[in-house]
């Protein structure tokens, strides 16, 4: 792409689109939007652009196309791949959609909701929850990532097993195209076969191709009742068919199943007050478990409980689990979502961390962390593998802390050898080195090395058509 040369006047011509509370220029205003989540990637930009509606931002990308000026779509910046930011040459346009936050409309008769790219993705769980209807998408960020993020990432999170990702979740976008017009698929139709489905295009593809402005998601009946189980897991080549007996036993109302190792739990419980252990049993793997039924007969709720203690007194006897603990209350669910949820923070204060997000299918889950942690404990005596997450779908968060004694400094200096080690082996197992974070900066090269010919070529084509003049989200992806 020819180096950008924008006019000297474009950020006034960008203000006057967007009005005066629609441009940020100064540092401290735009610091945090040029740095990402995680703090790995820290970039600059020409502006901060803060656009209304979606005809703001057609005329802003349109401004941008004229000069061919990069342009950098943002939500709510709590990706973990770089993907949401500039890089360091200043001569991008972030275009922030945090003021595009509007339910344009909620049909509980279709069981969809028009939403805008700016809306927080638990704002979208609550006014689900107040029309009387459930949006599953539920992840650690959702208190502050935004939905057009959510999309642009293809996220997952914990509801994935029952529900799908992002991607699943969509019927309908509205997408600003690198020229600056307005691409209109917006619809409800859950059968609709008119030629190619393009809002899959955008969908994972991280603003490469366009961007987001809204979209057309499913909503689901609320659960008539939920289950929440703490249980201790000797052997993780049990898990798997542990969640298998559970969605049998459940008629498939499993909705999350979280594994968790002892280390996680240890770290949990000693940087974080107030947390508790919740069974007394020490064993190397927990998995916290959720069934969820839908409307039925009033004594939903019972006939739940009931099925799931004599699933549990069933693995029991068979030695699958030693200990459970059943969630009595609101309150005690809580408890046992935030020893989950705190999980990857823990890890972060206890010192040096290298994060893999990575999936295999889940009939090889298992063997996955058993051959993964051999090798890199072969690799570097004391390395204390850690791995944790969404089994269910196949997706492990496979970190690793560094020995103890080891300067953070130190373990990072080891971050490539260890990320090659891990996505060699995945990559055997017909695995993903992205499960669910997407590739944005930081896992441009392992695309690169491990992608299919094929695709890179059918991807890149893709983008030169959609953005012939990579003005985009550049340096991203691909």
């Amino acid at each position: 792409m020819t180096s950008p040369q924008p006019d000297t006047d474009l950020i006034g011509k960008i203000r006057d689109i967007a009005g005066s509370g629609g441009v940020l220029t100064e540092a401290a205003d735009v610091a945090p939007f040029y740095r990402d989540h995680r703090e790995l990637f820290v970039g600059a930009g020409l502006c901060v652009a803060r656009p209304r509606t979606t005809e703001e931002v057609a005329a802003i990308v349109r401004l941008c196309a004229e000069r061919r000026v990069p342009v950098v779509p943002q939500g709510g910046n709590t990706g973990l791949v770089g993907g949401s930011v500039p890089d360091d040459t200043g001569n991008a346009v972030v275009i922030s959609l945090a003021r595009m936050n509007r339910i344009r409309e909620l049909d509980a008769v279709n069981a969809t909701m028009t939403v805008e790219a700016g809306c927080i993705l638990q704002d979208l769980q609550d006014a689900a929850r107040d029309a009387d209807r459930l949006f599953p998408l539920s992840l650690g960020a959702e208190g502050s990532c935004m939905i057009g993020g959510n999309l642009s990432t293809n996220a997952g999170g914990i509801g994935v097993l029952k529900y799908g990702n992002a991607r699943d979740l969509v019927l309908g976008l509205e997408v600003v195209l690198a020229d600056g017009r307005v691409w209109n698929g917006l619809n409800g139709l859950r059968k609709d076969n008119t030629g190619y489905d393009l809002k899959h295009l955008f969908i994972g593809a991280e603003g490469t191709l366009g961007i987001i402005t809204a979209a057309v998601m499913k909503l689901y009946p609320r659960p008539a009742a939920q289950e929440t189980v703490f249980m201790a897991v000797p052997r993780i080549e049990d898990v798997m068919g542990l969640l298998n007996d559970a969605r049998a036993a459940s008629g498939d109302c499993v909705t999350a199943f979280e594994l968790l190792p002892r280390l996680g739990l240890d770290l949990v419980l000693k940087h974080f007050e107030g947390t508790r252990a919740p069974l007394e049993t020490v064993t190397p793997w927990y998995v916290l478990m959720q069934w969820s039924a839908g409307a039925g007969a009033g004594d939903a709720e019972a006939a739940l409980r009931r099925a799931l203690e004599s699933f549990l007194e069933g693995r029991f006897e068979a030695g699958v689990i030693t200990d459970a603990a059943l969630a009595a209350s609101e309150a005690q669910v809580k408890e046992l979502w935030k020893l989950r949820e705190v999980l990857p923070e823990s890890q972060t204060r206890e010192g040096g961390s290298i994060k893999h997000d990575v999936s295999v299918p889940v009939s090889r889950v298992s063997e996955f962390i058993n051959r993964g942690t051999a090798l890199l404990e072969s690799h570097m005596p004391g390395i204390r593998v850690f791995p944790f997450g969404h089994v269910g779908d196949g997706n492990i968060h496979f970190n690793v802390t560094q020995p103890v004694g080891m300067t953070k400094a130190e373990f990072h200096g080891h971050w490539e050898e260890i990320n090659r080690l891990t996505h060699d082996l995945v990559m055997e197992m017909d695995g993903s080195f992205s499960a669910e974070h997407g590739i944005g900066r930081l896992k441009r090269g392992e695309l690169a090395r491990y992608g299919d010919p094929l695709d890179l070529e059918l991807m890149r084509r893709i983008k030169s058509v959609l953005d012939p003049d990579g003005i985009m989200n550049p340096g991203k992806v691909l």
